[in-house]
């Protein structure tokens, strides 16, 4: 969820990787991959009207977009959801062809899932059809955190959203079955963590680290 560290454990990796010789390729999901990026801004600021920019301590934000639960709503999610996996497809055929070895995305189709509501059928068959679509990821990360802690760090939505933003990914963590939840530590500890997630999925694969493809 937004305040769990995510950002500082992916500069971290990057510069884990980049030590051991990998070139990586960065991708931030919402500004590389999801469509419509101008309409959905749109509909967060002025339908919705919510906030825009990233929330500091210093500068609070009332955002309103991925908290806005109305089913009308949560219908144009999975049309808008659908369109984001076909584009997440292209994107890792195109990172496939690149000389990048590691792709990094800062968030994936997960990060939209979550907004689904889990416990329902229809989201839940809609679920394994874009799982079925999209990539999976070597590695597929959630950053647990405590709630106030990541609220008083970046305070843009409501806390007992993110309280429920934090149940629904450990919830989708159970549905996949194949994300790595890091529980809630210090940045030096987490990365480490981050990183035996990492060294344990290519020992699964006997892939030498040295010469490790992209997104296999």
């Amino acid at each position: 969820m937004d305040g769990a560290g995510k950002t500082t454990q992916i500069h971290a990796l990057q510069a884990w990787l980049s030590k051991a010789g990998q070139r990586t390729q960065f991708l931030t999901f919402w500004d590389n991959v999801v469509v419509l990026p101008g309409f959905r801004e749109f509909m967060s600021h002025k339908a919705f009207k919510g906030d825009q920019g990233i929330g500091s301590p210093e500068k609070p934000l009332n955002r309103r977009d991925k908290n806005v639960t109305p089913g009308s709503v949560t219908a144009m999610r999975f049309c808008l959801y659908f369109a984001d996996a076909v584009n997440v497809r292209r994107k890792v055929h195109s990172i496939r062809k690149s000389d990048a070895d590691v792709a990094i995305f800062d968030r994936y189709i997960y990060d939209e899932l979550a907004n689904l509501p889990l416990n329902h059928w229809l989201a839940r068959l809609f679920i394994r059809l874009v799982l079925a679509l999209v990539p999976k990821p070597d590695v597929a990360y959630i950053l647990d955190a405590d709630p106030v802690a990541a609220f008083a760090r970046k305070p843009e939505y409501p806390l007992e959203f993110l309280r429920r933003n934090r149940e629904a990914y450990l919830t989708l963590s159970r549905l996949t079955g194949d994300i790595t939840v890091i529980e809630p530590l210090s940045v030096e500890a987490a990365a480490v963590r981050i990183r035996e997630a990492w060294l344990r999925t290519l020992s699964q694969r006997e892939v030498n680290f040295s010469g490790l493809p992209a997104l296999q």
